[in-house]
């Protein structure tokens, strides 16, 4: 089982600490202001409107840069660029901001990503190849010292804007030039580059293998891992297939992403589903893609889809919130959710919670599964509410009782922040990431934008599938899909192409 979190967590904590991105410690904060109940539908439209605000607010309109964090606001993230251009179209479906607004934001997103500089050295350049650096510099847009040109996050990317291509389909100049800038930017990436046994190429690293590349750096060459085994990676591979210029074969998915998935394949608390412990790698690839009802082979064996996978994991991970084996202060049905997020403070020494010696972390990826659960006492809402789709019966209530419990420490002006800690009451200790109560504990000073994104865009599907019905129009999707082997459900209903 693959990592991208892993690869990046001690370089992100540095390069945060470096850029100044966290104050000084804190040592006291003001007690936690419970919250006046409201109704689901209350709570979801002001949950939507607060997220979409982030993007709207804080994105970039000169360069598009969405910030990977924000307010420390570091440096922009690639992947929440992708996640701004798909919030741009839940608000104007929403009416938060006006379609012609909207589509304005996204044509000049999409020209500046189309126009910016590519290239192979080590600086000075947005991406390589059709790939987008991971994380871009706030002044130019260019690589950020020296981060992986990332294939997932160059995906994420692509995402929101094959969004934006099938969802701006009026005959209008300015939605036409977002559909052909679309178009460029995705026909642009070269997918065979980065496929590992491809010959002729720079990609001629790991022997025996099929699968695609997690990134490259013009300094090192490729990362040492591929995207195989269950994880966020499947929209990765679905636009790879995709890809009308730059296409691999179907071997990159059954010799690569998906030769050894019976190994990931357990139940957790009742549960049997492809186990991925932090929650991102059940979500990232469904914001998108409607895997409801279409399988491929191996989720034609087990007798269900990728939707109810991530519902079971989703319900597994609720299941050990509510167990709480370790006896974390604050688990319960209602307050549990583990993934890529914010932590409080690496340990300098263990502490003492409930009389056992813990440590704790900054950002890394927790969760929880059959194979491993990593779990230092941290919550992140984005784990229930990117959720929201595959079981909304308990991520919702889920995500009110965080607001009720927690009030505006937590739930403030764009949403949740990023994460919160109930066993972290360690004032003396402190916290450069957060703020620490000594009741009710730690909680994050940023929002993170590959956070925000689920839990807008997966609100947003389980609402009207309003994500979802767009991104079944696209041809790129489509192809992707059908070349992998997916049938079933809508696609049995889309003509070849």
């Amino acid at each position: 089982m693959s990592f991208r979190i892993g690869a990046v967590i001690l370089p992100l904590v540095a390069l945060s600490a470096a850029c100044g991105a966290n104050p000084a410690p804190s040592t006291a904060a003001p007690a936690a202001i419970t919250m006046a109940p409201m109704t689901e539908a209350a709570f979801s439209e002001e949950l939507s409107q607060r997220t979409f605000r982030y993007f709207w607010d804080t994105t970039d309109t000169q360069r598009c840069l969405a910030p990977d964090r924000w307010p420390s606001n570091p440096f922009s993230s690639i992947a929440a660029t992708g996640f701004a251009l798909t919030a741009y179209g839940i608000g104007a479906e929403r009416g938060y901001v006006t379609r012609a607004e909207a589509a304005l934001r996204t044509r000049d997103c999409l020209r500046f990503y189309w126009n910016a500089p590519q290239g192979a050295g080590v600086a000075g350049a947005t991406g390589y190849k059709g790939f987008f650096y991971h994380f871009l510099k706030n002044d130019d847009g260019t690589r950020f010292r020296d981060v992986e040109l990332s294939t997932v996050d160059s995906s994420l990317f692509l995402g929101g804007a094959l969004f934006a291509q099938s969802y701006y389909d009026r005959d209008d100049p300015v939605e036409a030039e977002i559909r052909d800038l679309a178009e460029k930017i995705y026909t642009r990436v070269d997918w065979r580059w980065v496929q590992r046994n491809t010959t002729g190429t720079e990609a001629t690293n790991l022997a025996n293998s099929h699968g695609i590349s997690m990134g490259w750096k013009p300094e090192a060459g490729w990362e040492p891992h591929d995207w195989v085994g269950y994880n966020e990676g499947m929209l990765v591979y679905i636009l790879a297939l995709g890809s009308p210029t730059y296409p691999v074969g179907k071997d990159a998915w059954d010799k690569g992403w998906a030769a050894d998935l019976e190994k990931d394949w357990g139940s957790f608390y009742g549960q049997q589903h492809l186990q991925f412990e932090p929650m991102f790698g059940h979500q990232y690839s469904h914001v998108w893609v409607d895997f409801r009802g279409i399988r491929d082979d191996f989720m034609r064996g087990k007798g269900i889809d990728y939707f109810e996978n991530s519902r079971r994991a989703t319900l597994a991970q609720r299941a050990y919130g509510a167990d709480n084996p370790n006896k974390w202060a604050g688990y319960s049905a209602d307050i549990w959710g583990w993934t890529a997020s914010d932590g409080p403070t690496y340990s300098e020494g263990e502490l003492v919670v409930n009389g056992t010696p813990r440590n704790f972390n900054t950002y890394m990826a927790r969760g929880a599964s059959a194979i491993r659960v990593v779990d230092d006492g941290t919550i992140a809402p984005t784990a229930a509410g990117g959720s929201v789709a595959f079981a909304p019966e308990v991520t919702i209530p889920a995500l009110m009782a965080m607001r009720t419990q927690y009030g505006e420490r937590l739930y403030t002006r764009y949403g949740f922040k990023d994460a919160f800690n109930p066993s972290f009451t360690f004032t003396d200790a402190g916290s450069r990431s957060g703020e620490v109560d000594p009741v009710h504990g730690w909680v994050a000073n940023d929002y993170l934008g590959i956070d925000q994104g689920p839990i807008l865009a997966m609100m947003e599907n389980h609402r009207s599938g309003f994500v979802w019905k767009v991104m079944r129009k696209n041809p790129h999707i489509v192809r992707g899909l059908k070349r992998i082997g997916f049938t079933g459900g809508w696609l049995d209903g889309v003509a070849p192409e």
